[in-house]
This record gives C-alpha cells, structure tokens and sequence, in this order.
C-alpha cells in the first residue's frame, strides 16, 4: 500500500469514527435489546462477526440483551425424529414433545454456543431462559387466526430483576422458552420473547435480525422497503402481511407500544449490520417508531 492509499484509508476510517462518535454518545449507557436469528446465527463468519459488534457495543458503554430462538435447528432434530413440521402464521404448532425438544435444543446446544462465542471475543455472558429465576410468566397462546397451535406461549410477566442484575456485569443472553404457573413447558416464538423483554426492562431499541432487507410492502419488490413507519401505519398494514414477517412486524408493533423508543428489522445477511444501524448515518432496514414522534433522518441523532 502506497503512503498516499494508507493516507486515504486512514482519512476514512477517522471519518467513520466521527461518525459514529454521537450515537455512542446517543445510546451509552442505554438497553438495547437484540432478537439474534437467521443467516446470522448459522453461517460461521457472520456468526463471528455478531459477536465481536456486540462484544464493541458492551465496551462502549451499551447494555446489550440478547433473545434467541433457534428455528432451523428445532427443524432439523425434528425431521431427524420423525416429528411433524408445521407452521400456523408463522408460529410453530407445537406438542409437548417439540417443547421438550426445543428446549434441549435452545437451552443446552444453541444458547451455550452463543454464550461462548461472546465469550472469546472478551465479553462474559450468561445464558438463561424463561425458567431461570422465573424470568418468564407464560400462557396459552393461538395463531392470530384463532387456530390452536399447541404449547407455544404468550409471556405475560418478564422478571426484570433477573435480567437488571446479570446485566450490570454480563450480557445476558435468553432461549425462548418458558412455563405457566402449573408448570407447564411452552415454546416462545423468539420475536415475541424480545418485544416483552425490550418493554419489560423499558430498553431504547429494540433490533430484529432476520434474512431480508427489512419489511417489503410487496415482497415480490426489493424497491418496496419501508424505510421508517408509525405504529399507526403499521397496525393499518398488519393484515395484509403474511409467512414469517408478520410475527417480526407484529413484535415491532408491541415493542413500540409497550413504551421502547424504537424497533428496527434488520437484515443480519449484512456483515456488521448491527453496527451499520445504529452507528451510521444511513442506517439499515425498517424502523417503527410510536404514534407522534418525529422520524428523524439518521444523520439527526434524537
């Protein structure tokens, strides 16, 4: 490399960290609640490279919580088995016995491989789920189209002194699943986990890492994106949204109306996307914000 290209590079790179220096400032000291799944969570690079932002955004001052489902691999131990595969408005229909599985499968195999990467890029985290310290209060829930879909549950109590107290000196790290008070196990769809964690501890953002670019108004169309909408907005289009978007949209939804400043869906297929969000002008995928706050270009910090 030339002293001229080393010059040009540097003079990027400060301008980058101009750049980014009043979100630090904006979000320091803040929760930011992180729904990990996707490309993000099974391609080994990208796996990596989630770790290492959110081993960055702990050391700058930001109190990362990170939700976790684990979907492909519930599907694949599943199909090893013989159980069934099937999907009610982007749920899991879900038996007792894929709630026994999913929970040996995000509690002791998807979980602990999160907390150990986290953990070699120098940051500790501590695994949990809805059982621990009875973080999660759960219930029966249905598909948004009334159909019975098993024991995937509704959380309707999140214990914040569990998560408050790890987070002072860890990341906290969560597997969807929990119990209702008689002891019955239920499967969480993660999304939903993060919307009531991010609202339950009153978090400033709440992120949504998924495989697309954000919330397309025709998925046939990439020039579709919604960049920002209103939970007005939002709750106008609910219905039209099918497939797996819908629980990520309808999370968002909750999130903003449960009193967090912000949801965001990323596209975590991005390498750093995490970063690209909240640290640069631009931004990435779809931001819902509540009723009558103004949309701030990225270029604005609030």
């Amino acid at each position: 490399m030339t002293p001229s290209d080393m010059a040009v590079r540097t003079q990027r790179d400060v301008v980058t960290l101009l750049e980014a220096l009043p979100y630090i400032r904006e979000f320091h000291g803040k929760t930011v609640v992180i729904k990990y799944g996707g490309a993000a969570m099974t391609e080994p690079e990208l796996k990596q490279e989630f770790a290492r932002d959110v081993a960055l955004l702990k050391y700058v001052g930001i109190k990362p919580v990170i939700v976790h489902g684990g979907g492909p691999e519930i599907t694949s131990y599943m199909e090893r088995l013989g159980l069934p595969v099937e999907f009610v408005d982007g749920l899991r229909v879900s038996s007792a016995e894929t709630v026994e599985l999913a929970k040996m499968v995000l509690i002791g195999k998807v979980n602990k491989e999160i907390v150990l990467t986290l953990t070699h890029h120098g940051q500790s985290a501590v695994g949990l789920s809805g059982d621990d310290g009875g973080l999660f209060r759960c219930s029966r829930l249905a598909a948004p189209s009334g159909q019975d879909i098993g024991f995937v549950g509704r959380i309707d109590h999140v214990n914040t002194g569990v998560l408050t107290h790890v987070a002072e000196d860890y990341i906290p790290v969560i597997a969807s699943v929990g119990a209702d008070a008689d002891g019955n196990s239920y499967n969480i769809n993660a999304d939903d986990a993060a919307a009531c964690v991010a609202a339950a501890l009153g978090a400033y953002k709440v992120m949504f890492l998924t495989d697309v670019a954000g919330w397309l108004r025709d998925v046939a169309d990439p020039e579709s994106l919604v960049a920002v909408a209103s939970a007005s907005e939002l709750r106008g289009a609910l219905d039209g949204v099918g497939g797996g978007m819908r629980p990520k949209l309808q999370a968002c939804l909750d999130s903003v109306e449960g009193g967090v400043a912000s949801a965001v869906i990323v596209d975590g297929r991005v390498p750093h996307s995490l970063l690209l969000e909240l640290f640069t002008d631009d931004g990435q995928g779809t931001m819902i914000l509540p009723d009558g706050v103004d949309r701030p270009g990225h270029d604005d910090p609030a």
